[in-house]
């Protein structure tokens, strides 16, 4: 009986890449009108189909408790009228923007005068497995069908009323405006047994992108036969160097903290040089504290204000929630290490004056985001002028950084001639 479940199972996912497969040679030459008109239609769809959404998001929040979720994870699983508007615009401004497809990245005409062009194209199908964020699930699909690509939506199962819901809504805009069956599909089963199908399936899946914790990542890295773009946890750091702007190093430090804790752009670790940390950490600290966020901090910084003494693992962990670690290093180069030993290659940034310390530490930091006195929320796809991204990548190959439409894209090269044969 399990045998004949499982073989259903594979079937299932079979007949979804293949679907996928098949969109994808549609998509690949669908004109960039056909893509935006769907793009339009579907944000002013979901706007109107608010009340069947929300009524979705209401099952996915009354369920929230049975899985145990933080209270930041609750607040990514929530929508309202606002960010239901939020992902409208987001798809608004996916449609603004530059269709990559086609473009001409390079080209020549060689000494024997054939003509040779370098265009980009789509990857094809892209198998993306995220956290349960619903807005993602229409984020995503917009990214890929304007970038040309099916996609196979597998999202948190925590989610799964609410991106259910905005799926229909596309798909439905996509049957009546030119967009093929299947450019976008949702994985409708909770079985984790069906990831490991799709990550088998590269004759028909181009690329996978798991967005979520570690393990996940992990798991699709080892068993994917496709290439896999990783979006890895985000332990973020703030430095705030010896020539900071005390007042604006505060600022930053609380945006990065608290404008959201539980994404992945958060900062999780702060990092104060000595000769500042006696001014700055009493006036850090109070201004996190009033956000209810607990110090966790290493000796030095103890010795300077109260706080909750931190575990080695403390300045390693993504917290996603109230928590952030601290430390007083002694000068730039321990600060560089500190993030070479314990960060994610993600985003971290420093606030200093002293333009040189910043030359030194965006050159040192091999994070996909080097940032110089400003928050480290500002990686993102939208901040970065990409339209929404599919995620942040902190890989260096295939893309690197926000993943946005370009980054979904490969290119070939396109030969002109005139009866020309090789001598």
């Amino acid at each position: 009986m399990a045998t004949a479940a499982a073989s259903d199972l594979q079937t299932h996912c079979s007949t979804i890449a293949q679907r996928a497969h098949e969109a994808s040679r549609e998509l690949a030459g669908l004109d960039t009108a056909t893509k935006n008109a769907w793009l339009l239609a579907s944000a002013d769809a979901l706007v109107a189909g608010s009340p069947s959404i929300l009524a979705a998001n209401k099952l996915d929040i009354e369920a929230a408790p049975s899985y145990g979720l933080s209270d930041a994870q609750v607040d990514r699983l929530v929508l309202n009228d606002q960010r239901i508007a939020g992902i409208a615009t987001a798809l608004r401004e996916i449609a603004a923007l530059p269709d990559p497809c086609g473009e001409i990245i390079e080209g020549q005409t060689r000494p024997n005068g054939l003509q040779m062009e370098k265009v980009r194209v789509p990857l094809g199908v892209v198998f993306f497995i995220y956290e349960s964020r619903p807005n993602v699930t229409a984020d995503a699909a917009a990214i890929c069908v304007k970038s040309g690509n099916a996609v196979i939506l597998r999202g948190g199962k925590e989610a799964a009323h609410s991106s259910q819901a905005i799926v229909e809504i596309l798909q439905q805009t996509a049957a009546t405006h030119g967009v093929p069956a299947g450019a976008v599909q949702l994985v409708d089963t909770p079985d984790r047994d069906a990831v490991g199908y799709f990550l088998k399936m590269d004759q028909w899946i181009d690329v996978a992108i798991p967005r979520g914790g570690e393990g996940l990542i992990r798991r699709v890295a080892s068993e994917a036969a496709m290439p896999v773009i990783k979006h890895f946890d985000g332990n973020c750091h703030v430095y705030v160097d010896a020539d900071a702007d005390l007042e604006m190093a505060v600022n930053i430090t609380e945006n990065a903290k608290c404008h959201r804790m539980g994404v992945c752009n958060a900062c999780e670790s702060l990092l104060v040089h000595q000769a500042v940390a006696e001014q700055f950490l009493p006036l850090v600290a109070e201004r996190l504290k009033s956000r209810g966020v607990e110090l966790r901090g290493d000796q030095r910084a103890c010795a300077i204000t109260p706080m909750t003494p931190a575990s080695e693992e403390d300045f390693g962990a993504e917290f996603l929630g109230p928590v952030i670690s601290v430390a007083v290093v002694d000068d730039l180069q321990q600060a560089i290490d500190h993030i070479d030993k314990y960060g994610s290659h993600h985003t971290d940034a420093i606030v200093t004056k002293d333009l040189k310390a910043a030359r030194t530490f965006t050159a040192a930091v091999d994070s996909a985001a080097v940032i110089v006195n400003a928050s480290t929320r500002f990686n993102d796809g939208g901040e970065f002028g990409l339209g929404a991204e599919i995620g942040i990548s902190t890989d260096k190959f295939h893309a690197r950084g926000p993943c946005g439409l370009r980054e979904l894209t490969t290119y070939k090269y396109v030969v002109y001639g005139d009866g020309h044969i090789r001598g």
